[in-house]
């Protein structure tokens, strides 16, 4: 097991952990389970329709092999090294430079990239870059992904419905002369949450890493994706997304919008620089 998958294993086990903490407490699980099944049935439908919810969103249309041809030898060239099914190529409308995978399994995946990184890259940094976003249709981020959302969105929804119970005083009755319920409440309502969400966001980034890892292994070699990343360093800056929606900036290989004020510490994305670095570092 690589030391970004034993990351990730250890995150979603702590993410786990947690959520057992918040169970015991609440002092009873009935409150838990109802938010479990809220949150899973929510979960399970975006797991197998956020795909195509997300490349409407961003007004990708099915890539043309005459219009693409370097695309489309980039992506066949990939798959064959990865071994995994040709995924379906979409192109966004958009001279922002960047990327994402999209789909519940390899079997049913799809890439889509902006206008703004075919024109930028050169051939062996586009494959780099689609090496990356194979990498993570091959080790299943989005499945994984949904699962730390769903166990952070179960968190999330019981520390909501302590807050309403505390201004109703339904939340730590009878167990308030000690200030026991209120040092609960604020751990439910406020702390809890707050450590799912950064657990959450850091397993979002340690699948960056394993997808710059594996993309490097795959090609037999990491200057290439390097060389892609150092020019998206830039290229997102100077041409943000002007649509889409910045929740679903986890799915793009670099953030697309521009990250404000004291928001950059809750980045779904490592640092390029840290990335470029690592892959310079890695030995093939």
């Amino acid at each position: 097991m690589s030391m970004n998958r034993l990351k990730t294993f250890v995150l979603l086990a702590t993410l786990s952990a947690l959520l057992l903490g918040v169970g015991q407490l609440l002092g009873g699980y009935s409150g838990l389970i109802f938010a479990g099944v809220f949150v899973l049935v929510m979960n399970f439908g975006s797991y197998f329709f956020s795909d195509k919810v997300v490349l409407k969103m961003y007004r990708a249309k099915p890539a043309s092999q005459t219009e693409h041809p370097q695309l489309f030898k980039a992506v066949r060239e990939v798959v064959h090294l990865a071994g995994i099914e040709m995924p379906k190529v979409y192109v966004i409308p958009s001279a922002n430079p960047n990327a994402f995978a999209t789909g519940r399994n390899p079997k049913h995946s799809a890439i889509a990239v902006t206008t703004g990184i075919i024109d930028l890259l050169s051939y062996s940094e586009l494959k780099g870059v689609i090496a990356h976003e194979i990498s993570h249709i091959k080790n299943r981020d989005v499945l994984i992904q949904t699962i730390a959302a769903t166990i952070a969105g179960v968190i999330s929804y019981v520390a909501f419905m302590a807050r309403w119970a505390a201004i109703f005083g339904g939340f730590g009755s009878g167990r308030d002369d000690d200030g026991g319920g209120l040092i609960g409440l604020l751990v439910l309502a406020i702390v809890t949450p707050l450590i799912a969400t950064i657990l959450q966001l850091a397993i979002s980034r340690s699948r960056e890493y394993l997808a710059d890892e594996s993309a490097a292994k795959t090609l037999h070699e990491p200057y290439g994706l390097a060389s892609a990343l150092q020019k998206l360093k830039t290229g997102v800056v100077r041409n943000p997304m002007r649509f889409g929606s910045p929740a679903t900036s986890a799915l793009f290989i670099a953030n697309p919008f521009r990250d404000k004020g004291m928001l950059h510490w809750f980045s779904t994305h490592p640092p390029l620089d840290e990335r470029i670095k690592k892959l310079h570092n890695m030995k093939i």
